[in-house]
């Protein structure tokens, strides 16, 4: 089950413990990263980067979009690293390795691609930060690797299957190892 935890609380115990990580390369070591950039899908204006990074045993998720219209929209990882139909179709549905239903990312069974939903400002600027146990970016059924990320039109109700009504694709890129 995913945790929502704040990346604060999971510095100040990763300190207090001794456990190392980095960001970046130190000393021989390196934290596992990976990046999607985000383009419009046709007829839309979003665009951005949602970085994933290791940290601890759990994927931090940190993204930065532009050109959304205000409110709340859906966010997930989609099966197939394809975003080449102009409505973004080809990425599939939800990445779901265990074969459960769609729901809420932090409550209660849901994919493994259900993130939620991140809220545009009146800007059409968004961030979302958060942090995910049961994806990886490393081998196997988890992997997030050369999956994509879409941007959906409207708020992801956490509950109707298999989509969470989260409507039209706005934005989608492939999850790349950096």
């Amino acid at each position: 089950m995913r945790k929502k935890i704040a990346l604060g609380s999971v510095l100040a115990l990763l300190f207090l413990s001794g456990a190392g990580f980095t960001t970046s390369a130190t000393a021989g070591e390196q934290s596992l990263q990976a990046v999607a950039e985000m383009n419009p899908t046709q007829g839309n204006n979003v665009r951005g980067i949602v970085t994933f990074r290791e940290m601890g045993g759990m994927i931090h998720v940190t993204a930065d979009l532009t050109g959304l219209p205000p409110g709340k929209h859906g966010f997930h990882i989609h099966e197939k690293g394809d975003c080449s139909a102009p409505d973004a179709s080809s990425a599939g549905g939800h990445f779901n390795p265990a074969n459960a239903p769609h729901g809420n990312p932090h409550a209660g069974p849901h994919h493994a691609g259900d993130f939620g939903n991140l809220e545009a400002d009146k800007s059409g600027k968004a961030h979302f930060e958060t942090m995910f146990d049961d994806i990886t970016l490393t081998d196997g059924p988890n992997s997030i690797i050369g999956k994509a990320v879409i941007v959906h039109a409207n708020e992801d109700d956490l509950k109707t299957q298999p989509t969470g009504n989260a409507g039209a694709r706005l934005a989608c890129g492939v999850i790349k190892r950096k």
